[in-house]
């Protein structure tokens, strides 16, 4: 055991936000603290690393162990280069490097006693240099460097320069080469790119130290974390595993919680009954029985009943009308800022009920194309055309849309005059803004909240083509998972651009990836474009604009530039669809003459079958038929795998 929190409570003013919380950590565990936006989770970080005191508790660290936290809100001011400050890090290092550098040239002037002291300290300083990784110190920080999305250009820009997001990335990178023996992270993922979160994931899971890591970020969890924390109401809960193993046994537990509570409930009302039953007989025997069973009633231990998560936001998106089939249309859509060349010939056609997910790096111009089509800011070239009947929702990640400067309720009532109070209370109220929180202004609430009120506005808007920006930014896991739901439910046509690859998983079914200046098209969620995601650049990505690859690959036909004809890359798409549409229907017959064979499995097991001549023969020649319609089902499976 490396660290242990024992009984740590927390409180701000009559507020109680940690209440007796007790869990350790392994060496080289990997834990994520999870819960509700105010659960309390960056507290109990700040107590751990000792910014906050506990108002009860201990904790402890063993004895030699060193803490390193990344907060989530970095504010850095220096006037070295990025660079420079990374290798302030390893300052040790470099003295040492200059101490033996100087040692070489005043040795050559030394002799005798003085001579063999100097060689003594060579020898041990050179040893120590090695153990400390200190040949290959300068190779880590570009390691370091790159992993988080800076450039070789970008080594040499002031920290005074660098945007917030920028200046945590630094951060993390300080943190990282400084290699604590435990890591604490608040929100590491917030400012990487997906590219970063993979390589960042990959370091983590390989340190050679515990992590402790609070995170939204589900998939970035699942791969990294061992053991899952929980916070809810002031309490803690420890679960092994990651977190959909976490998620499932949350699950398992309320439910079993619940149950328990309402077989004790049902318990306790038929012994109440059977009670009053006997008292009303007044006799003196039933009377008598009557008193034993209201003793024992007194014994029992009533269970508390699971506390309800009522602190969810209630989320139903409804088109107002059906729009046609074609939605969306774009054709050789191009757009440059001075020599900052984002994209070229992008054609793109989105069909109604399809929910298309944009990704790829930071500055490749995801968020541009969305504000392109929603005709915040012109084309270069192209052309966009809306089908019939499309009626757009915008919701954009830095809430342009919303008025800085009035109140919630305002913001609702000018949106939609013909919304009476009682349904914009209703509607606040929903998205978790009751009393007099719908008189605050815009300004002054948090990402979350802002997030909140533009996920209230896009409800309203009875929209049948929503057009996000980053939706799930600042939301908590539950939020996330409600806006999942309501989005899987929706009857109309998304476009989104997002860095969430859980959300991703959870609600795409076409991912259009932003690589080399150009779109490549997969049929598939993210599991999906990870499978194809390296063969797609192999093919469609000019040399030399082939962005690095992400760890795995998904399904998908993908979009050339200019030089394939439009409608033949089209026919090629239609022409896989269809071979994947005919591996699935191969897979399910499969599957359905699989549990046929079984079914007669069982019957030969019976005793009545087994003394039945006729019997057996008849279902020996089921079986035989089966097997035959399984082989042939089995060629043409392989056949299909290896054509998709």
């Amino acid at each position: 055991m490396i660290l242990s929190c024992s009984h740590i409570s927390k409180a701000f003013g009559t507020d109680v936000i940690l209440d007796d919380i007790s869990f350790h950590i392994e060496d080289y565990e990997k834990t994520a603290i999870v819960g509700i936006n105010g659960a309390g989770k960056s507290t109990l970080l700040k107590i751990i690393v000792g910014e906050l005191s506990a108002d009860q508790g201990d904790v402890v660290l063993s004895k030699g162990k060193t803490l390193g936290y990344l907060a989530q809100h970095q504010d850095l001011t220096s006037h070295r280069t990025i660079h420079e400050e990374l290798l302030e890090v390893k300052r040790s290092l470099i003295d040492m490097e200059e101490r033996i550098r100087t040692l070489e040239v005043e040795m050559k002037h030394a002799d005798g006693q003085e001579l063999e002291e100097m060689l003594n300290l060579y020898t041990r300083l050179n040893h120590q240099f090695e153990l400390d990784n200190g040949y290959s110190y300068e190779s880590e920080i570009i390691g370091v460097l790159k992993g988080l999305g800076f450039s070789e250009e970008d080594f040499g820009r002031e920290i005074s320069t660098l945007s917030g997001g920028q200046k945590t990335r630094v951060s993390l990178g300080k943190l990282l080469l400084s290699r604590p023996d435990i890591i604490l992270l608040d929100e590491p993922t917030n400012h990487l790119d997906m590219e970063s979160i993979a390589w960042l994931e990959t370091y983590l899971m390989n340190y050679k130290g515990a992590v402790i890591i609070v995170a939204h970020d589900r998939y970035f969890l699942d791969r990294v974390v061992t053991k899952i924390v929980e916070l809810e109401y002031g309490k803690a809960s420890v679960f092994q595993g990651n977190y959909s193993a976490y998620s499932q046994k949350k699950a398992l537990v309320r439910d079993a919680q619940m149950k328990a509570y309402l077989n004790q409930q049902q318990e306790i009302r038929h012994q109440e009954e059977v009670i009053a039953k006997l008292k009303s007989f007044n006799r003196e025997k039933s009377i008598k029985r009557a008193e034993s069973r209201e003793k024992m009633l007194a014994k029992i231990e009533v269970l508390d009943k699971p506390m309800e998560i009522n602190d969810e936001m209630s989320l139903k998106l409804e088109p107002d009308i059906v729009s046609g089939g074609d939605v969306l249309t774009v054709r050789n859509l191009a757009k440059s800022f001075g020599d900052n060349h984002l994209f070229s010939h992008v054609d793109m056609d989105i069909k109604r009920g399809e929910r298309v997910a944009v990704i790829g790096n930071n500055g490749t111009g995801k968020t541009t194309l969305l504000k392109i089509i929603n005709e915040m800011i012109p084309a270069d070239s192209g052309e966009i055309t809306l089908g019939t009947r499309v009626h757009i929702g915008y919701y954009d990640q830095d809430h342009q849309v919303l008025h800085m400067e009035k109140t919630l309720f305002d913001e609702l009532q000018d949106t939609y005059p013909n919304l009476n109070n009682t349904r914009i209370r209703s509607v606040l109220a929903a998205f978790l803004f009751t009393g007099d929180d719908v008189f605050k202004r815009v300004g002054d609430l948090s990402g979350g909240e802002r997030g909140r009120v533009s996920l209230a506005k896009l409800m309203l808007s009875n929209a049948n083509f929503l057009i996000l920006d980053e939706p799930t930014n600042h939301l908590d896991i539950t939020s996330k998972e409600i806006l999942e739901q309501a989005l899987n439910r929706y009857t109309g046509t998304v476009l989104y651009v997002s860095h969430d690859r859980y959300f991703i998983n959870q609600t795409a079914t076409r991912i259009l990836e932003l690589s080399g200046e150009t779109f490549l098209n997969y049929i598939g969620n993210y599991d999906y474009y990870l499978e194809k995601r390296e063969l797609m650049n192999s093919l469609y990505v000019p040399d030399g604009r082939l962005e690095k690859s992400l760890p795995s690959d998904t399904p998908a036909v993908g979009e050339s530039e200019g030089k394939q004809d439009w409608k033949a890359r089209k026919e090629e798409q239609a022409r896989l669809r269809k071979k994947q549409n005919d591996l699935k229907k191969t897979e399910d017959q499969i599957a359905a003459l699989e549990e046929q064979e079984a079914r007669l499995d069982e019957e030969l097991m019976k005793p009545e079958v087994a003394s039945d001549a006729g019997k057996l023969m008849e279902i020996h020649r089921e079986k035989e038929a089966l097997k035959g319609q399984l082989e042939r089902l089995y060629e043409v499976w392989e056949t299909l795998a290896a054509e998709v």
